[in-house]
C-alpha cells in the first residue's frame, strides 16, 4: 500500500511502516489543490491538522482506503461521506488522553493557588501573601462534560483529591469507578468545577453559552482542553465579570484555525480582548495533548491501528 504522509510526526511512524511492507511519501508543503491532484495514487494518508478532508478531496482520492489523523478528533474529515465511499477513518485518542488529563489538572492546581499570578507578582518584587491565598480542590465537585477517553483520563488523575467527581456524557453507561453519571441537570446544581471533554459536533457548537452558563446553581470554574469552538468567548466574558464563572482555564479558544496552528490572522477580536485582562484565567495554546511522551504515543497507536487492520 501506498501511503502519503501530509503532516510532520514522530519519526518512528514512517519507520515502522516502512519495515511492515509500507510505501511512505511525504508531502509537507503542498496546497489541498495540489494535492488533491495527486491523490489518487495513495491507498492512504496520515495526517493531523492540515486542512479539511472534504467531499471535493474525497471524490479526487479514488482509490484511498483509509485515512489516519494523528489526533483524537475527526472532525476535519467528512465523516459519512468517507464511509460513504468505504475509507476507514483511524484515529489515536488513546494516545494524548494522558497528556491530557495531567494538564486539565495542573490548569486547575494553577488557578486554584493564582500560581502565575504570584509568580509575576514576585518577580516584579511584590510579595503579596494574603491576596494570593488559593483555594483547594479537596472537598469540591468535579464535573466532566464528555466521559470517554479524555474524560476517563482526567477523572483517573483525581483519585488522589477528596472530591466528587460527576460526569455527563449523551452516551448511557459510561460512569465507573472514578466518575458517577448524572443527568444534566443534577450536573448543574451539584458541580463546582467543569471540565469540557467533548468532540466538536453540531451539538458541542458554541455548547458553553449564557443560558448553559446560567443553568448551573452555583458560582463554577470552567475548563476547556477540548474544543474552541464549544465555549461562546461573549457569553464567558459575560459571565466572568459578573461573578458567575469563578475562572477560566482554556487550553482552546474559539478563535483558533482549524489546522490549531495559529490562533487568528487579523484584528483581535473585541471579547477575546477582554478574556486576556482577567487575572483568574488561565491560557495556553492547544498543547494540554503535545507532550514529549503524547508524540510517541500518537504515532505508535497509528502504526498499530494501520498494521493491524491493513496488514
Amino acid at each position: 500500500m501506498n501511503i502519503l504522509h501530509l503532516d510532520q510526526n514522530h519519526p518512528l511512524l514512517i519507520n515502522q511502516l516502512n519495515e511492515a511492507g509500507f510505501t511512505n511519501d511525504e508531502d509537507y508543503t503542498s496546497s489541498k489543490s495540489e494535492i488533491e491532484k495527486i491523490i489518487l495514487n495513495y491507498d492512504g494518508i496520515v495526517i493531523r491538522s492540515r486542512f479539511k478532508c472534504d467531499r471535493q478531496f474525497i471524490d479526487a482520492a479514488t482509490n484511498l482506503k483509509f485515512i489516519a489523523r494523528v489526533g483524537a478528533g475527526l472532525e476535519s474529515i467528512d465523516i459519512p461521506y468517507a464511509k460513504e465511499k468505504g475509507i476507514v477513518l483511524i484515529s489515536a485518542p488513546e494516545g494524548n488522553r494522558n497528556a491530557v488529563g495531567e494538564h486539565t489538572l495542573g490548569m486547575i492546581l494553577s488557578l486554584f493557588n493564582k500560581l502565575n499570578k504570584a509568580s509575576s507578582e514576585v518577580r516584579n518584587g511584590h510579595w503579596n501573601r494574603e491576596e494570593n491565598r488559593g483555594i483547594e480542590l479537596d472537598g469540591k465537585t468535579v464535573g466532566i462534560i464528555g466521559y470517554g477517553n479524555m474524560g476517563k483520563a482526567f477523572s483517573k488523575k483525581l483519585r488522589g483529591f477528596d472530591c466528587k467527581v460527576l460526569c455527563y456524557d449523551i452516551k448511557e453507561n459510561v460512569g465507573d469507578k472514578n466518575a458517577v453519571q448524572v443527568d444534566l441537570k443534577t450536573f448543574q446544581k451539584e458541580v463546582d468545577v467543569v471540565s469540557l471533554h467533548t468532540p466538536w459536533t453540531t451539538l458541542t457548537n458554541r455548547m458553553v453559552d449564557s443560558g448553559f452558563i446560567n443553568s448551573f446553581s452555583k458560582s463554577f470554574w470552567l475548563f476547556n482542553t477540548a474544543r474552541g469552538k464549544s465555549v461562546v468567548t461573549s457569553d464567558l466574558v459575560a459571565a466572568l465579570k459578573t461573578g458567575k464563572i469563578l475562572g477560566a482555564g482554556l487550553d482552546v479558544l474559539e478563535y483558533e484555525k482549524s489546522s490549531f496552528e495559529t490562533l487568528f490572522t487579523s484584528e483581535i477580536p473585541t471579547d477575546l480582548k477582554q478574556l486576556l485582562t482577567f487575572e483568574n484565567v488561565i491560557l495556553s495554546p492547544h498543547v494540554a495533548g503535545w507532550t514529549v511522551e503524547s508524540k510517541i504515543k500518537l504515532a505508535q497507536t497509528i502504526v498499530d491501528k494501520i498494521i493491524t487492520i491493513f496488514n
